[in-house]
């Protein structure tokens, strides 16, 4: 009687697993892990030797910041009252433009019944008004509107109301180091067609260092929610 090769049994091992086949299935997942373990290796010596200088560099990509040139007008975004209200007032006093615009932000929860018991109790463009004033600025070169806003976004698209309407043909952006460049590409992408030139000046009263702002919790976070919200932007809005 004949018997074929294919029906005899392999040859295993001594507790009864195919020899060959178990080597089979060994060393694919050998050399992956081989792989993974190189890969990691590498990965670890490149984050260990080049870390300072990757941390610098996240730091310095949120900053913008154009050579100082006349403009229409002035734009402080809100926020970070002192810091951008500061370099405000170092731009208009050194007469780059006649004029400053600043949005109004939305307001907050219950804030009519707390002015009803404190009367005098200041908004955050109450504090931009009382700290340009504090340093001379008459308050008829500040402009603003009754629209409020509750984001970059809805500044740029305010602003950009408020320029055409005006004939304004060129414009600098006041805001903190860290906003600088999420601000400058919203702005752009808002006045993509407008033929408007935008001029990022972003405030230096903001002690954020590209240089250690790992070393300082505040500015780690700022830096971290920051992206967040660039990333948001780039996705949302694609700017």
């Amino acid at each position: 009687m004949d018997y074929q090769d294919e029906g005899l049994p392999e040859k295993t091992d001594e507790i009864g697993l195919p020899e060959k086949q178990d080597e089979k299935r060994l060393a694919p997942r050998f050399s992956i892990l081989k792989w993974v373990l190189f890969l990691f290796f590498i990965f670890y010596f490149v984050i260990s030797s080049y870390r300072i200088p990757i941390l610098i560099k996240l730091g310095e990509y949120l900053i913008v910041e154009h050579k100082a040139e006349k403009a229409d007008l002035i734009v402080c975004l809100a926020g970070e009252d002192v810091e951008r209200t500061l370099a405000v007032v170092d731009v208009y006093r050194k007469g780059l433009a006649p004029h400053i615009f600043r949005a109004k932000e939305l307001k907050p929860d219950n804030l009519d019944y707390l002015k009803e018991k404190v009367r005098n109790y200041p908004t955050y463009f109450d504090l931009f008004i009382l700290i340009t004033e504090g340093f001379g600025i008459p308050g008829k070169v500040i402009l603003s509107t009754e629209d409020r806003v509750g984001s970059t976004m809805d500044e740029a698209r305010l602003v950009r109301k408020f320029v055409l309407d005006r004939g304004i043909k060129s414009l600098i952006l006041i805001t903190s180091l860290t906003h600088s460049r999420r601000a400058w590409l919203t702005f752009k992408k808002v006045f993509k067609d407008d033929n408007i030139r935008i001029i990022s000046l972003p405030s230096h009263y903001q002690l954020f260092n590209p240089k250690d702002w790992w070393t300082k919790r505040k500015y780690t976070r700022e830096l971290i929610f920051e992206y967040q919200k660039l990333i948001y932007y780039k996705i949302a809005y694609l700017i």
